[in-house]
Order: C-alpha cells, then structure tokens, then sequence
C-alpha cells in the first residue's frame, strides 16, 4: 500500500473492478421482452431512441448512441434533466426510452418514471433490482457490479459492458460473438490494475505543480473525456474538464502553460492521428500532455491492447490513477464526499 494513499472505500472499489466486469458478464442474457423490442425498432415502429442518463450515466451511453446512429436509428442523448424539463414532449408511444441510472432512484430517474407512466417503452440499466427503476421498466439489464460506496467506478465500466451487449441486440449483431468479444475485458482491467501502487507514484511526480487537467478524445472514446472530467473533480476535488479533441483546440489550448496537464485519448485509427497531433501540440505551446494509448504511450497512460470495443473500459483508468495520485498530493482521501452524495435526491 502506497504510504500516503489513504485506503478507503473508493480505493477498494477500484480494485474490485474486474470482478465486477467478470459477474456482469456472466450474467448478460438474450432477453426475450428486449429482442421484442428490438424488432419493433427494426420494424420502424418506433420513429426515435432516446438515450438518457446523469453524470458518468450519461456519458457512458455514448458509444451506445453512436452505434444506433450508424445503423440507421434516430437516437438521441439528452440528460435525463433536461429530457423532464424541456423535453418531456418528446416521451410518445413511438419512442424507444434507454435510461441508465447505478441507482436506479436518483432524483432525475424518478421524474421521468412518472412521465414515462407505463405509456413509453423503456429500457432500463441499473445496478439495483429493487430501485423504482427497474421494478418500473419494460425491460432491466441488470449489472452485477456489487455495491459502491461513492464515486462511480465499477459500476462505470459494468455500464460500458452492458451497454455494448445493449447496442449489439438494437443494431442485429450476433450476440454470440458479441459476448465473446466482452469477455477479455475483466481480464485487461486486472492486468491494469496489478500495478496500481507503481501507476500512482509514477503520477505523483508528473502532477507536481498542475493547477488544471483536460482528459480530451473523440468517438467512443468521449465516454472516457467525459466521465474523467467528473470524477476527477468527484475523488479528488480538483480542477479537471472532460471534452472532445476538438473542442480542446475551440478555446482550452489558449489557457495552456506549464501547469495544465492534459491526458489525451489515443483513440481508433479513425481519429489518432488528430489525437496525436493535438498532445504535441500542447507540448509545443509549454503545456503537459500524455498520450493514452495500447502500443505507444508511457507508464500509467499504456493500457493493456483490446479490441475497439473494450478500449474505453480501459481508458478510464489511468484516469483512475490520477483521481488517486491527486487526492494523495493533496492529503485527503480519494472518493469521500463531504458535500454531494451516492445518490442524488435533490434536483
């Protein structure tokens, strides 16, 4: 154990990852009530998906709007916050309802049942079998990530997992190969994480100084930016933003110096090159920057290689390392909320 890491309940639940990872697997099944579903939606009977969630919730259904979206389907991403407030028109018969919620009673949640009523066909993603949620579904993909005392971990990555087996039921995949490809994925956050102590004192150097930290990517990889952004600021306390590469140059690259560090997502072939471009690129204009990556990158920003499908379970974790890194710098510990809550009741 690292001597200034206070041990604690977010650290243990970082830790437990791949056996999370290992029973959500496990568990996936070819639901009957979901394929019925889905084959309305290949049928055209329903003119839209509407993919909805708070906080890593949200950002985790990315991947999942991006394989509807090239398939085909009309989906669309909204906060489940603003999906009651302004967009609660959109909540018809026609409409296919995906909402992802760890808690399955956050305050969000619960409104939109209520909108919801029986009268929209809804999927729910939830971690707990007796919340509202998923007593008041159409149909519930459980995940078997145990209980989690604070910042979202592994309930983020039994999200992720679950969300893929989600997309390849909507877009006709063959669920068999699809589980297959899942599989590895408990194995490579293990292997991750067998170095943790080493990751994090390689990272306490490399923060020395830094006042702001950017996690930046594109495609499914945003899931990854977004979600690192959080929970940084979540288990840490510190100053930290999640966007895409992009939008990194839109604004964030004029503010750069040497005490801004910014983890930049290596990503797939379609986008690396981009990636790449801009990590040195905020070198060259005086920042920090490191690359992650499966092949070349260094020390805690190399993950071990997957498939494209498993990268952003893997990206999250240097992300990770550096929530533990900071809070260590820093001398409190990692994960424990002293304002917010597991489970937001209040809008």
């Amino acid at each position: 154990m690292l001597m200034n890491v206070i041990d604690g309940p977010y650290l243990r639940d970082l830790l437990d990852q791949p056996a999370a990872l290992r029973n959500t697997w496990q568990n996936l099944s070819d639901d009957p009530d979901l394929r019925h579903l889905a084959r309305h939606l290949h049928e055209g009977k329903y003119r839209r998906v509407v993919l909805t969630g708070m906080g890593s919730s949200y950002h985790a259904l990315y991947p999942l709007h991006l394989a509807l979206t090239c398939s085909g389907h009309n989906s669309q991403l909204v906060e489940t916050s603003e999906l009651i407030h302004y967009m609660a028109e959109c909540l018809t018969a026609d409409v296919l309802v995906v909402a992802v919620s760890q808690s399955g009673q956050s305050a969000e949640t619960l409104s939109l049942l209520g909108l919801v009523n029986g009268h929209v066909p809804l999927i729910a993603v939830t971690n707990d079998a007796a919340s509202p949620l998923a007593r008041r579904c159409d149909v519930q993909l459980l995940m078997h990530a145990g209980p989690e005392s604070s910042v979202s971990c592994k309930t983020y990555l039994a999200s992720l997992l679950t969300l893929e087996w989600l997309a390849a039921i909507l877009t006709a995949q063959d669920v068999a190969i699809v589980k297959q490809e899942l599989e590895p994925a408990a194995a490579a956050v293990e292997m991750y994480l067998e170095g943790y102590e080493t990751h994090v004192e390689y990272l306490r150097e490399a923060v020395v100084g830094v006042r702001q930290l950017y996690v930046a990517g594109r495609g499914p990889s945003l899931a990854t930016a977004g979600t690192g952004g959080l929970i940084l600021k979540e288990s840490a306390r510190f100053s930290a933003e999640g966007m895409s590469s992009a939008a990194f140059r839109h604004g964030p690259l004029e503010a750069v110096n040497s005490s801004v560090f910014s983890a930049v997502l290596a990503g797939d072939r379609r986008c690396e090159v981009l990636n790449r471009r801009l990590a040195r690129d905020i070198r060259h204009a005086g920042g920090r920057s490191e690359i992650v990556d499966m092949h070349d990158a260094q020390g805690p920003f190399l993950i071990p290689p997957v498939t494209e499908r498993i990268r952003p379970m893997l990206e999250i974790l240097p992300i990770q390392m550096l929530s533990l890194a900071l809070a260590a710098m820093n001398g409190h510990e990692p994960g424990k909320f002293e304002l917010a809550s597991k489970i937001t009741a209040t809008e």
